[in-house]
């Protein structure tokens, strides 16, 4: 009894100091794209989450985050044909040590930066697609370091093993059994921000070229990302990409994104947003030949629980144009998305999200979503 009594009071100023919380989002959708095989998509997602934070001494916290992704679906050709999925994933799992002005980051986390909105040349490690409005993304397993500085300038490194999947503008694979590395630099500009990036992998090109020989390819990124605010917000985000293999027209890669915002005072006011993407693959270290593609956001407030978004993706290669609409409405503790769409059957620039189907075609969309 007395061993029991010790150890209570050791480690009793410990639980004064940590904290539990239990949260979560649960999301149900419905479907329907008539130009598709399986017209109705039907389906649910439950994202729990566990966080658990321990003050320390000095201002420094240790924090450890756990969620699972939990998911079910139908696709249904009425009185013809169904196919079911489900899936139960981690989503987020990682642990922390923070300061105020640092932070240390390992496990399976969300890694974003970069100017862009729309069309994200700096969407390396992510799949955020800007048509979801909840953001899913499958995260990275890696170790993060951010160092901010009091003039809001600030580094990040990086260290990523284990993660295979084709992020982003990936033209192939990463060899999941070698890391990578990489790293951040951001400093204040005027009235804005200027950053440099630089990644390095190796690329799997083996099952996309049928050769076991290219199975790990190196490749260096380097990015360079600009964003001021004078009258309007204006942004430029470039990445090139390079492979040490020449495989054609997928050695090197060259993004080139330029954007701005506007709010103008029209009633409860209308934000707008315009990117212009260039997008080109060569086996030359710069391209010649480049593909453009113009994204346009709007979005309008119309009142306290209520709002109307709208996107527009135009490909000027293909003439081929992409539009998504999205009512939302807030509801005592739910919020309801009411969506509509036309997606051209292939359409080159837009994110890819494994977690969100985007189907070809005309559709609309229902989803409520719970967080707790």
């Amino acid at each position: 009894m007395k061993a029991y009594i010790i150890i209570l009071l050791i480690f009793f100023p410990l639980l004064l100091k940590s904290q539990v919380s239990w949260d979560g989002q649960v999301s149900v959708f419905g479907n329907y794209s008539p130009d598709n095989q399986y017209e109705l998509f039907m389906g649910g997602r439950y994202i729990p989450e566990i966080n658990y934070t321990h003050s320390l001494d000095s201002g420094k916290s240790f924090d450890v985050l756990a969620s699972a992704n939990i998911s079910g679906s139908i696709l249904s050709d009425p009185f013809q044909d169904n196919q079911t999925d489900g899936n139960l994933d981690p989503y987020r799992l990682w642990a922390r040590y923070a300061g105020q002005n640092f932070q240390i980051r390992a496990g399976l986390q969300k890694l974003d930066f970069g100017v862009a909105t729309l069309l994200r040349p700096l969407q390396w490690f992510n799949q955020i697609d800007p048509r979801d409005p909840l953001a899913l993304t499958n995260g990275v397993y890696g170790l993060m370091v951010n160092y901010y500085f009091k003039n809001n300038a600030n580094i990040w490194a990086w260290g990523l093993y284990g993660n295979s999947k084709r992020r982003g503008f990936d033209a192939i694979e990463t060899n999941d059994k070698i890391p990578e590395f990489g790293g951040r630099v951001q400093f204040p500009l005027l009235t804005g921000e200027i950053g440099f990036t630089y990644h390095h992998r190796k690329a799997d090109a083996s099952d996309f070229f049928n050769e076991n020989a290219l199975n790990s390819i190196a490749e260096n990124r380097w990015a360079i990302d600009v964003k001021l605010d004078w009258v309007v917000g204006l942004w430029m985000e470039a990445t090139y990409i390079h492979k040490a293999e020449n495989i054609g027209l997928l050695t090197n890669q060259n993004l080139i994104n330029l954007g701005t915002d506007y709010t103008f005072g029209l009633g409860n006011g209308l934000t707008v947003i315009t990117e212009h993407l260039l997008y080109g693959n060569s086996e030359d270290y710069f391209s010649d030949n480049y593909a453009n593609i113009t994204a346009t956001s709007l979005n309008y407030p119309l009142g306290f629980f209520d709002s109307l978004s709208g996107l527009a993706y135009y490909s000027w290669e293909t003439e081929s144009t992409t539009f998504f609409l999205n009512y939302q409405h807030q509801f005592k503790k739910i919020i309801g998305y009411l969506m509509a769409y036309y997606n051209p059957s292939e359409f080159q620039g837009i994110q890819q999200n494994e977690l969100v189907n985007n189907f070809s075609g005309p559709g609309v969309r229902i989803m409520l979503v719970l967080n707790h």
